[in-house]
């Protein structure tokens, strides 16, 4: 008989065929996760009946082993705190479901639209604002791409379609390049962008059939990748965003300001510059979504504020990124005002 143990090394081993194999082998069960990581089962752990654990190989390997209070693993590990009924935290903290005029694309600003192209993601992050998000009936068959085309095609105003989900890059080459091709084919769009967390926990998902169809793509390509700490940059997500930009896109990076996690200067400066160093620019800092379940992961306004201030001592103005919050019912990512508690930039 194999031994488990023998299992989970063959899987850390980069033994997978494919990245799409790498994928399907993400760890979905606690167990197994704190085998990987030499620790003993936690208490405040729980196993969710609704978005439950995942997470790749690739991304465990980047945390370290024994310590519990990685930020990693936090950012990943399900806590009894997500269980906690916290007042002003929703299901639909947004408001998407009023900006969705028809099967798989949300409206919100002028002049882009979101695809939900799929609700699958590689990772399952404890903090997102769409794990109570209805995919089902909201994400589009290849029958109903023609309706999503054709509002788009119908609305000039927009020049930018945003492709999210899920995780668009969670589709298969085939599929993404449908995608692409059909939203290519209107004249009024100018930029094609990608939220995407793969190339950060499975870099082996920016493979050579990706990179072509980046290459070959007649619209400006931008990747908004989601990197909230600086253990999560590599010398392979390095090598990867290479690639990218080599074949022509554009890459920035969001992050969630998230409690314990990235919520101090060392740690947000070091982001930056390590981001930079891997030719990623810094674009937004959010304020948490207030998501049913993630009220754990908050910080409050006047926190965020200090952290910005010492962000403007010491780094470069290009490399500090916009202090934002989205709230449901506006046309825009909301400014933080960084003079609200101008007493506090101390």
């Amino acid at each position: 008989m194999i031994s488990t143990k023998k299992i989970y090394h063959s899987a850390l081993s980069d033994d997978f065929q494919d990245w799409q194999a790498e994928l399907s082998g993400a760890v979905s069960d606690l167990d197994t996760l704190f085998d990987l990581l030499d620790l003993p089962k936690q208490a405040q752990v729980h196993t969710p009946k609704q978005f439950g654990l995942r997470v790749p190989h690739a991304f465990i390997k980047k945390m370290k082993k024994g310590d519990i209070n990685d930020p990693l693993l936090r950012q990943v590990l399900p806590d009894t705190k997500e269980t906690w009924t916290i007042g002003g935290y929703s299901t639909d903290p947004l408001d998407e479901n009023n900006h969705n005029p028809i099967k798989g694309l949300l409206h919100k600003y002028q002049s882009r639209v979101l695809l939900t192209v799929t609700g699958a993601c590689a990772v399952h992050c404890r903090y997102c604002f769409r794990q109570h998000f209805d995919y089902h009936t909201n994400q589009p068959s290849t029958h109903e791409m023609d309706a999503v085309i054709g509002y788009i095609t119908k609305h000039t105003e927009v020049d930018e379609v945003i492709l999210s989900g899920g995780d668009p890059l969670s589709l298969s080459n085939k599929r993404l390049k449908l995608w692409l091709d059909k939203i290519g084919e209107i004249a009024h769009i100018r930029t094609v962008r990608l939220h995407t967390r793969l190339p950060v926990v499975l870099p082996n998902r920016v493979d050579d059939e990706l990179i072509t169809l980046i290459r070959h793509y007649q619209k400006n390509i931008v990747i908004v990748l989601h990197i909230n700490h600086p253990n999560e940059i590599d010398d392979q997500l390095i090598a990867k965003t290479k690639q990218l930009k080599d074949a022509g896109a554009t890459l920035l990076n969001q992050s969630v300001l998230l409690a314990d996690i990235n919520d101090d200067i060392h740690t947000l400066s070091k982001l930056s510059q390590d981001l930079f160093g891997a030719g990623i620019l810094p674009y937004y800092l959010h304020i948490l979504d207030k998501v049913q379940g993630a009220a754990h992961f908050d910080i409050a306004i006047s926190d965020a504020i200090r952290l910005y201030w010492q962000l403007l001592e010491v780094l470069p103005g290009y490399l500090v990124p916009k202090l934002v919050q989205e709230l449901p019912n506006r046309p825009f990512k909301t400014p933080i005002d960084i003079y609200q508690h101008s007493n506090e930039k101390n």
